[in-house]
């Protein structure tokens, strides 16, 4: 595509060189420039691909996109974007990939927590009217359930260029919707400007990310923008961050919940060891449900799931059988089978407001003990790790409080710092840094009736740390040490 047509949506000067090439390559990364390559300069937070250019031209590319008034080489095309490159790359790489999340309908879902399980519930619904579905998200890519061979950079919502590449290939697979997390950063950074929101869903907001929004209004904010793409937002309204939400937002809201009277309202509402049923009252309507994902926040997900889906049109019963089919989701309160009589629990939750969900989960159907095996994150907000320790603490009848992808900092460190919020809630902890360890000692202290949530890193299968990546799976080690003992 010419560069031309790529900018006739930009603001931009002509530093120098031809607009009038072509360009058969996007990419911020020099070391992917070739010839007939665009390499669009992103001033980031550790580096600054102005310094590339140098690199990018080195390996062939043929212009330079750029935020800052800066020398370009002999040779090649030089354009200035006053708004910023990352504004830029946006409405460039959905005009390069012929737009094509105008091809299908988009769901978008964000929020700290229950956005991979709310993504999968609304796959489980649509597949089975016989829709092709596309998924995108922390778990990764998927076309009608099939796992794509796509690498993305980031876990959750991939970069600009990637984005509208996935879109493009799921555009060509026939897809009818594709699903996917939208996350507070992919937001902020403009990761996903340009794209052709249908329907957007807002699960919760809780501290997490303040490492990069600093504020929990600045994570607010963030969350709220996609509420200003797409057509129809579902937002939870007992969320006490909704009202924000929804005063921010440029489209029509549905509201969902069981506290505060809403659009969708759940009542009715009965917990049991492997489901919860419940009864939504929408639009005049009454609709019974069974979900076979235990669990007061599991409710909540399938409540922003009802609200989109019927925002799309689907029937009822359609709704409700969907409902009904759902098997659950990979490292979302995944069960792990023995025959010891122990619940061994494997979840993603890696927040706050995760841990204190999960726990009072297994608390609902727990007959003994509660043990917990839980990290925090290195490099990551380090003001939520006592946070977190209290609430395992509090709601746990003894924590194992271990390593979660240490990342650059010292394992021992970050336990350290956790320390002090288990040890105001209870004596009964115990610090160990080998989570592989922690693991087994938390397997074999439970008996029959006890619970033992193994929580934070749900379906990954690494570790990080600062000289290495490990394979690492939690359901892999938890399955073995019950083997073991």
């Amino acid at each position: 595509m010419l560069l031309s047509e790529l900018l006739k949506n930009v603001e931009y000067t002509l530093i120098q060189g031809d607009i009038k090439q072509d360009i058969n390559k996007l990419t911020i990364d020099s070391r992917q420039a070739a010839s007939g390559t665009l390499f669009v300069c992103i001033a980031g937070f550790t580096t600054d691909g102005h310094k590339y250019i140098p690199s990018a031209v080195k390996n062939g590319c043929t212009a330079v996109l750029c935020e800052k008034e800066i020398e370009i080489p002999e040779g090649v095309t030089g354009v200035f974007v006053p708004n910023g490159s990352r504004e830029a790359l946006a409405k460039i790489a959905a005009a390069f990939y012929g737009e094509p999340s105008k091809k299908f309908t988009l769901i978008g879902v964000t929020g700290t927590n229950g956005k991979t399980s709310s993504t999968y519930f609304l796959e489980t619904i649509l597949r089975r009217l016989g829709h092709k579905t596309g998924v995108i998200g922390t778990v990764g890519i998927t076309v009608n359930g099939e796992k794509q061979d796509i690498k993305m950079a980031t876990s959750t919502t991939p970069d600009t260029i990637e984005l509208q590449e996935i879109f493009a290939h799921m555009a060509a697979c026939g897809v009818d919707e594709v699903i996917m997390e939208v996350s507070s950063h992919g937001l902020a950074l403009q990761k996903v400007d340009c794209s052709d929101f249908d329907i957007g869903i807002f699960t919760n907001l809780t501290q997490d990310h303040l490492d990069f929004h600093k504020t929990m209004e600045n994570y607010c904010d963030a969350k709220a923008k996609l509420f200003k793409m797409c057509k129809t937002g579902i937002v939870n309204t007992d969320d006490k961050w909704a009202e924000k939400i929804i005063a921010q937002a440029d489209c029509g809201i549905k509201t969902f919940g069981m506290e505060k009277q809403a659009d969708i309202f759940a009542k009715n509402i009965v917990y049991h060891m492997d489901k919860v049923t419940f009864t939504v009252d929408a639009d005049g309507r009454s609709l019974d449900f069974i979900l076979n994902v235990p669990g007061r926040f599991s409710v909540y997900n399938a409540l922003g799931v009802i609200g989109a889906a019927l925002a799309m049109g689907i029937a009822d019963d359609d709704i409700i059988k969907g409902i009904a089919a759902i098997k659950g989701v990979p490292g979302r309160i995944q069960n792990i089978p023995n025959d010891r009589g122990i619940n061994v629990i494997v979840d993603y939750a890696h927040t706050p407001d995760g841990v204190e969900n999960i726990l009072n989960a297994v608390r609902e159907f727990t007959k003994g003990r509660v043990l917990t095996v839980f990290g925090c994150g290195g490099d990551r907000d380090r003001t939520k790790r006592p946070i977190m320790g209290e609430i395992a603490g509090r709601l746990s009848d003894m924590c194992f409080v271990t390593s979660d992808n240490p990342r650059s900092e010292e394992p021992i460190d970050i336990l350290h710092e956790i320390e002090p919020g288990v040890k105001s809630a209870t004596d009964n902890y115990r610090l160990i840094v080998d989570r592989r360890e922690a693991i087994f000692a938390a397997v074999k202290e439970a008996n029959r009736g006890d619970s033992v949530v193994i929580a934070g890193k749900g379906h990954e299968d690494y570790e990080i740390f600062k000289d290495k990546t490990i394979h690492f799976d939690d359901a892999e080690v938890a399955a073995e040490a019950l083997k073991e003992l």
